[in-house]
């Protein structure tokens, strides 16, 4: 049996690295011979989050450009040429059978040189708005894997896959881990819970927003598990002296948190909006205006287009967060509405449909060999 070769890129953001390990762990379990290194950028998080994950990486020097002027964008040139050959060493070395790119700046140098080595190459956008990367990409690779309706308007029509973006499945099991959930976080089952997210570093608008508005969300009769991120926790660490509140770095038991949750707060990154439709509990999304092409705001826009969750732009919270927060934890109809609304949105087989696309272009690959 041949000993498949996969080459996966994707980083920056934790929004790009956990669905590209999604799949290489999806594709390990289908053929456990098979060889796997990621490409990422070398100063980035996929440097520790993929050896932590039990795979191999190599870094490029690149970075995204910069909205103002800096050193760093005038380095852009020589980082990207510097790229292009290490790309280049790389796949004449490793001789991969397919090429995956989840987006973010690495995989463009990457999957570039994949495809003019006449390598079989696939691209996954989480988003509803395509990202630079993988718009420059989607002329030269074969499949474009996608988890919104209308992305013809980004890419070619007949390499776009709705497929979902890759998520944990223990996610699927949220009804039966409610009781597991409530004892891990010590939670009183009759009160209600509010769960806030703000990624894994923390979103300082939301933090802010939490801190300010504390009391008023005790005072609706709520419980709260607050993760502020690695990058607050110290700021806001004393709420665990307030009763009913757990104020948390990080949440290691993320399926647990969502199962004892009754409503949530976060951010509307892809990963994220893929999870929570799983999960399907009332959502209220924030979107964070800082990221590129303000992603966030388009994925909660296609969530609420669909009646399926509430938004709230950072610049409206002063105003509107009060009165929308207090209608939807006073309706118990809404919540139910929107917590049934999300779930439909929901790709659970996301991993297993992006394997099988992999698998067709294997066969391209071995056509071209033969």
């Amino acid at each position: 049996m041949k000993t498949y070769k996969f080459i996966l890129s994707g980083g920056g953001t934790g929004g790009h690295i956990y669905p590209a390990i999604a799949i290489a762990d999806a594709l390990k379990a289908k053929y456990p011979q098979a060889e796997f290194l990621f490409v990422g950028s070398q100063d980035r998080m996929e440097m520790q989050k993929v050896p932590q994950a039990g795979y191999k990486i190599e870094g490029l020097w690149i970075a995204g450009i910069q909205r103002k002027l800096t050193w760093s964008n005038l380095m852009f040139p020589f980082k990207l040429i510097s790229s292009l050959f290490k790309s280049a060493r790389i796949i004449k070395k490793f001789k991969p059978d397919v090429v995956i790119g989840t987006g973010g700046f690495a995989s463009g140098p990457l999957l570039e040189m994949a495809t003019r080595y006449h390598v079989p190459a696939l691209i996954q956008e989480q988003n509803s708005f395509a990202g630079i990367t993988n718009k420059l990409l989607a002329k030269k690779v074969q499949k474009i894997c996608v988890a919104y309706d209308g992305m013809q308007q980004f890419f070619p029509e007949e390499k776009i896959v709705k497929t979902g973006n890759p998520v944990r499945l223990d996610l699927l099991k949220t009804e039966e881990n409610r009781e597991a959930g409530l004892t891990k976080f010590n939670l009183d089952p009759n009160k209600k819970t509010l769960l806030i997210l703000g990624g894994s570093l923390g979103a300082r608008a939301i933090n802010r927003l939490i801190d300010r508005e504390l009391q008023f969300i005790l005072d609706q009769g709520l419980q709260v598990i607050w993760q502020c991120g690695q990058l607050y926790y110290e700021e806001y660490k004393a709420h665990n002296n307030t009763e009913n509140v757990q104020v948390l770095a990080f949440i290691d038991t993320m399926n647990l948190a969502y199962a004892a949750a009754d409503v949530i707060i976060s951010r509307a990154g892809a990963g994220s909006v893929s999870e929570l439709a799983l999960v399907g509990k009332p959502v209220i999304f924030i979107p964070s205006p800082n990221v590129a092409e303000d992603h966030q705001t388009k994925n909660a826009e296609a969530v609420v287009a669909k009646n399926a969750a509430i938004m709230l732009k950072e610049s409206e919270l002063e105003t509107h967060f009060e009165p929308e927060f207090k209608k939807l934890i006073g309706d118990e109809i809404r919540q139910n509405e929107l917590g049934a609304n999300i779930k439909k949105l929901a790709l659970p087989q996301a991993t297993q449909r992006i394997v099988r696309e992999v698998e067709s272009l294997l066969k391209l690959s071995k056509q071209d060999k033969e």
